[in-house]
């Protein structure tokens, strides 16, 4: 039986930039999209928080879309970021843009102007009016300032068929559970936090939208796999392994953890963008310190 869209792992993809005017590297956005799909995830998240997609122009964004398309080639689904915290020019830019190999679409609450729960309910009612492929809401009160409640998750559940999931990243398991617990047949609850990711498959989430997976592709993946299979005997022991390097990659913000274990593995130059910076000196060898315990 074929695994439902957005099931497993999910890759929340990193952008490589060369130290030349901050330019995309896409011959080591290719090497990383290819490892990470030979090492097993179960699809790629283009253009979200993690790739510094809200400090790239729109004309990098298309290129970087294309070129993930490409890439890919239809080997694993694709989820595009496109959230925002203006409604009307968010559906004006759903409506204007390219689907062409994308299978849903991951879209963050409105941050900043911090809308009530009306105001999200009928935001995401206009987005999966106008969206061509299906929804995933991506719910981050500590990036946005506003919280999705369950009641509100739940209404728009069960309302707007085009509204598949959620991406939870609360960090508040009991509205997870409660979430879980009135979903609708066929509703994803994906994690949204890599330290939190084998809780919640145990209580019945559909897996996670990973930063880790960037780094740690396969380990993250089997994590995933056996834990959504019941074996916890083998999911366990996997996340305990990785939950040091999993904490440590957030110390100073995202993406600027993963970006420099990245650069440690060997597989992008750890450049990222203003007003993000790189990971300071005692980060940097902690995570190598921890990269090299982990492989031995």
């Amino acid at each position: 039986m074929k695994q439902p869209i957005f099931t497993g792992t999910g890759v929340a993809l990193v952008t490589p930039f060369r130290k030349q005017q901050e330019t995309v590297d896409f011959t080591k956005l290719e090497a990383l999209i290819e490892h990470i799909i030979t090492s097993g995830v179960d699809y790629i998240v283009a253009l979200g928080t993690t790739s510094e997609a809200a400090t790239m122009t729109p004309s990098e964004r298309s290129a970087v879309q294309e070129f993930i398309v490409e890439t890919v080639a239809g080997r694993c689904p694709i989820m595009l970021g496109l959230g925002g915290n203006n409604t009307l020019n968010l559906t004006d830019t759903i409506a204007h843009t390219s689907f062409e190999g994308i299978s849903g679409i991951l879209s963050v609450t409105p941050y900043y102007n911090k809308p009530n729960q009306r105001g999200l309910l009928q935001h995401y009612r206009n987005i999966a009016e106008v969206s061509p492929v299906p929804v995933v809401m991506y719910n981050v009160p500590g990036r946005t300032g506003v919280n999705l409640t369950a009641e509100t998750t739940l209404t728009l559940a069960h309302e707007c068929p085009n509204i598949i999931g959620i991406k939870e990243a609360s960090g508040n398991l009991q509205q997870v559970m409660e979430i879980l617990r009135q979903r609708p047949d066929g509703f994803r609850v994906i994690s949204g936090d890599d330290a939190l990711t084998y809780p919640m498959l145990t209580l019945g989430a559909d897996g996670v939208i990973s930063v880790m997976a960037n780094a740690l592709p396969k380990e993250m993946s089997d994590m995933v796999r056996f834990a959504m299979k019941g074996d916890l005997k083998k999911a366990l022991p996997l996340h305990n392994r990785m939950l040091p390097l999993m904490n440590a990659i957030f110390e100073e913000g995202n993406p600027t953890g993963v970006k420099a274990l990245l650069e440690i593995q060997g597989h992008i130059t750890n450049i990222l963008r203003l007003p993000l910076v790189k990971a300071s000196k005692p980060l940097y060898n902690k995570l190598s310190t921890l990269n090299n315990e982990f492989r031995n």
